[in-house]
């Protein structure tokens, strides 16, 4: 992790306007994970990060669902904080169109199926 982040005049009047404290930020930075979307880096606090340090003797329980969007070049741009993290999970965006879906058995092929009937 990079050890000092710039932070600008929208993320600290974000971080104030929203009241969270510099000790969540610096803790999201820390102890976040990270997820990469739409050219900008997400450190997020969920569920599993507040068990997966609480078990190494970290209380972030306080911090659940801070997040912080950071530029590719280490500049924090704005935080808030959001319990759901639905929004960050991955999406398969290479929709093609399949085969269609038939309701065969364990074994058989569509083709087989039919030369059953």
């Amino acid at each position: 992790m990079k050890n000092s982040y710039q932070l600008t005049k929208h993320f600290i009047r974000r971080m104030d306007s929203r009241r969270i404290r510099p000790q969540a930020v610096t803790a999201t930075l820390e102890f976040g994970r990270t997820v990469h979307t739409r050219s900008a880096t997400i450190r997020v606090i969920g569920r599993k990060e507040v068990g997966k340090w609480r078990r190494q003797g970290i209380d972030l329980s306080a911090y659940e669902g801070v997040q912080v969007v950071c530029s590719p070049d280490g500049t924090a741009l704005t935080t808030y904080r959001n319990r759901d993290l639905c929004g960050l999970r991955p999406r398969d965006r290479r929709r093609r169109p399949g085969p269609p879906s038939y309701p065969h058995r364990a074994g058989s092929t569509p083709a087989r199926d039919e030369a059953r009937i």
